[in-house]
């Protein structure tokens, strides 16, 4: 009977990498470490294995590109983010390639499908809502690299770099609890996603802790947007009794629309209401930072999913992990005790 030729698997299999790492070390292309190197050199030598065909070589052969997939990158978190990616993925002599999803599923879905065809050597993803996870579940079922950015999908085992939404959203609200106020709004992002659903879990933590009931009518849902902001802002003012003292901004962009509400309703900040946001907002073009917020490290978010992506793309990993980076509440002059206390 005639033996079996080795192929490109049977050496990924036998150093415990992945076939692309193999297909990197014979073409000597892109990041490889030294010692994943001698480890797949070993089993070249130790199975005696031949490239033999164009087609086998085509199928791993690797690009040196990475893609990036975020929400919105008008918003400076993701920006940052980027930046991080980049520069890691810059230091292994991988390019980048940013895709900017809004948010809508279709346009994900289209990213996905293109960059697969190109043959992208991994994916960084922000998932845009649950039904992300048919993306996901394509790329893994292509064995290509993936890190989910900022949310999680729990249905999938798949590498994780994020914040902690839960913990931030808890101190924040600790804090304007703290201060004397009971009647606390959220303003959500979409409930379908992660973060939405972690920052309100926080909120209805630091209230519980503090016997003050949960009034839904205090939570509202839109985009993680200005306009959504704005939105919400005008209407939660305009039609909810008791008016609340507090208004936490799920993220920045949310909060900047929370911000040009209160100026077209002439209220002022934190005279009339306090507002603190999850996430910073950019003060480039101001004298003084004012809003009290959660501070997520959105470069060091970046530069760790990068570091993720890499080490499963070199084959070093081959464990899924998932990282939550901490946050930090930093306390500015957008709140004060509620107008009944001062």
């Amino acid at each position: 009977m005639k033996k079996k030729r080795p192929t490109i698997r049977d050496v990924a299999k036998l150093a415990g990498v992945a076939a692309i790492t193999v297909s990197r070390v014979i073409n000597n292309s892109g990041y490889t470490s030294d010692e994943t190197r001698d480890r797949v050199e070993r089993a070249i030598a130790e199975l005696n294995y031949i490239p033999n065909s164009l087609s086998q070589s085509l199928r791993f052969q690797t690009t040196n590109t990475v893609a990036l997939i975020v929400s919105d990158i008008t918003n400076p978190f993701w920006t940052t983010i980027t930046r991080g990616v980049e520069d890691v993925c810059n230091d292994h002599d991988l390019h980048v390639i940013l895709c900017n999803t809004d948010e809508k599923e279709a346009k994900l879905s289209k990213y996905v499908n293109m960059l697969l065809q190109r043959q992208t050597d991994g994916f960084i993803l922000v998932p845009t809502s649950a039904a992300s996870i048919n993306n996901v579940t394509t790329i893994l079922q292509k064995h290509v690299p993936l890190v989910i950015l900022d949310r999680q999908l729990p249905q999938v085992d798949v590498d994780i770099v994020r914040g902690d939404s839960v913990e931030g959203a808890y101190q924040l609200t600790r804090y304007l609890i703290e201060l004397g106020h009971q009647r606390i709004a959220m303003f959500s992002g979409p409930i379908e996603i992660s973060t939405s659903e972690q920052r309100i879990e926080g909120y209805k933590r630091a209230l519980q802790e503090a016997d003050i009931a949960i009034d839904d009518e205090l939570i509202t849902f839109s985009g993680y947007t200005e306009a959504g902001g704005r939105k919400m802002a005008l209407h939660m003012l305009g039609n909810v009794q008791p008016t609340p003292t507090a208004l936490f901004a799920a993220n920045n962009f949310i909060a900047v629309g929370i911000l040009r509400a209160l100026y077209q309703l002439e209220l002022r900040v934190p005279q009339d209401i306090s507002v603190v946001s999850f996430d910073d907002l950019p003060f480039d073009t101001l004298p003084e930072p004012f809003l009290t917020v959660v501070a997520q490290a959105p470069y060091e978010l970046g530069m760790k999913a990068a570091e993720l992506l890499i080490g499963r793309i070199s084959g070093e990993r081959t464990h899924t992990e998932e990282i939550t980076l901490p946050v930090e509440v930093i306390v500015r002059k957008s709140c004060a005790p509620p107008k009944s206390q001062i």
